[in-house]
């Protein structure tokens, strides 16, 4: 039996993707080996959102030909996509294939086998228009699904490559995303946590049809349980998906916003599409539509520029802002994006002392959210990842509004909808007890004070 391994760096997307590939390569009867063991075909999907995923994605390369100098070493992903010259001038690489065409990987993958030729696959996804349709029936160890239902991107931050590496904004067709979803419902899964590289653009380019539709019709599939958008920005909500969040028992009470800088000189200077008082007023009206909502957000630090009070009005900002959990990065200079060009970029301990500041506010704010839930009652849906299963006598998954809360059971709980009452609160995962395990699509469970 032929046999493929794969490393992914990077994203949620790219795990997806990978997926996604995995399938094409076990439909041709190959089996999945890890990989560090010698296999057949190495995969490697690139990052390329820093330098440093750059020269990462490199070394994986070549860890892959010394593995097994005879194997075809094929490269995909946004790397590929933005540099595949320099991918196969390193010797021993096969194919080259960026972030689209991959339903033509095996054929490729064959054809190297047969004559030994090394492909560069990679067009210009400037052109592409049409969404690359790739199926994942199911997950490793996973009891949430995810599905892609959007890829690329439309806006050009300043500091940002991906447009370059993911190409214009483009979206699965709705019949397509319902169908996928209505499939991984019959595998058994209760959760789906819809997926993009600009989830919030769906729709910008379907005839009257946004996210806030598609969240409405998934919302009608029998069986699902659960929808959680994976990441959306402020600009991108609007009446309609509010009215959407506040109707559908369905939508899980977190949302992901990217804010990125909590300074409107910043934010204009990285070309983001809103003020912080828009952004405010929009994680206001949320919290209206959705009483209990977790706001998870993004936060890039020390953009070139960046002076002590735009930090510190910045932080002061995300402090009003009462996040549930911040990821913070420090800038990170991107060739060829104009932010790298900028001016008064930011010296490292200057940026290394404020990230430190924001992780303390974010573990803070973490903290205080989760008190808030304790002797209330939500649905926790177990996982069936070996990280997450405690021993002995107890399981961990995420209730909807994405606490971690760990609580006493057996692993025949594993992806089954669980009540439970939050006794004690943690920075990173909450304990609880159980109270009953929800066998119908019973209605949401109401909160208990």
């Amino acid at each position: 039996m032929p046999s493929v391994a794969f490393y992914t760096l990077g994203c949620k997307v790219n795990f997806y993707d990978t997926e996604a590939i995995w399938q094409l390569f076990k439909n041709e009867g190959y089996e999945q080996v890890d990989f560090e063991q010698t296999a057949d075909v190495y995969l490697i999907n690139t990052c390329t959102v820093t330098n440093t995923g750059d020269k990462k994605s490199r070394q994986i390369i070549r860890r892959a030909v010394r593995r097994n100098p005879d194997a075809v070493i094929a490269v995909t992903g946004c790397y590929a996509q933005t540099s595949p010259a320099e991918i196969m001038a390193i010797p021993g690489v096969d194919l080259v294939i960026g972030t689209q065409d991959r339903e033509k990987l095996m054929s490729f993958v064959s054809d190297i086998q047969n004559d030994r030729k090394p492909v560069n696959a990679v067009r210009n996804i400037m052109k592409t228009r049409e969404f690359e349709e790739l199926d994942v029936p199911s997950f490793t160890e996973k009891t949430r699904a995810f599905l892609k239902i959007q890829e690329g991107c439309n806006n050009f931050c300043t500091f940002c490559i991906i447009p370059w590496s993911r190409g214009l904004s483009r979206s699965r067709q709705p019949d397509s995303v319902l169908e996928q979803a209505r499939q991984l419902v019959a595998a058994g899964y209760k959760e789906i946590v819809l997926t993009g590289i600009h989830t919030g653009g769906y729709g910008d380019d379907l005839e009257n049809y946004r996210l806030a539709n598609l969240l409405a019709d998934l919302d009608r599939i029998d069986g699902l349980e659960r929808i959680r958008i994976s990441s959306i920005e402020a600009s991108q909500i609007d009446d309609k998906m509010i009215s959407v969040l506040n109707s559908s028992p369905k939508m899980c009470r977190h949302l992901h916003i990217p804010l990125q800088a909590g300074d409107d000189d910043i934010l204009k200077r990285m070309r983001r599409k809103y003020t912080t008082d828009e952004f405010a007023d929009k994680i206001r009206r949320i919290q209206e539509a959705m009483p209990g909502v977790a706001i998870t957000t993004d936060v890039i630090v020390g953009f070139p520029g960046e002076t002590q009070e735009q930090f510190e009005s910045g932080y002061r900002f995300m402090e009003a802002m009462k996040f549930a959990e911040m990821h913070v990065f420090p800038y990170s200079k991107r060739t060829g994006t104009p932010a790298s060009r900028m001016d008064d970029q930011v010296d490292e301990e200057i940026k290394h002392e404020r990230v430190q500041q924001l992780i303390d506010l974010s573990e803070k704010m973490q903290a205080d959210y989760a008190r808030e839930w304790v002797g209330r009652v939500v649905e926790v849906i177990p996982e069936r990842d070996g990280k997450m299963l405690r021993e002995p006598g107890s399981v961990a998954g995420r209730a909807d509004n994405y606490l971690q809360v760990v609580f006493k059971g057996d692993t025949s709980l594993t992806g089954k909808l669980c009540r439970v009452r939050i006794t004690e609160a943690g920075v990173n995962e909450c304990q609880g007890e159980l109270l009953e395990v929800v066998e119908a699509s019973a209605s949401k469970v109401a909160l208990q004070a």
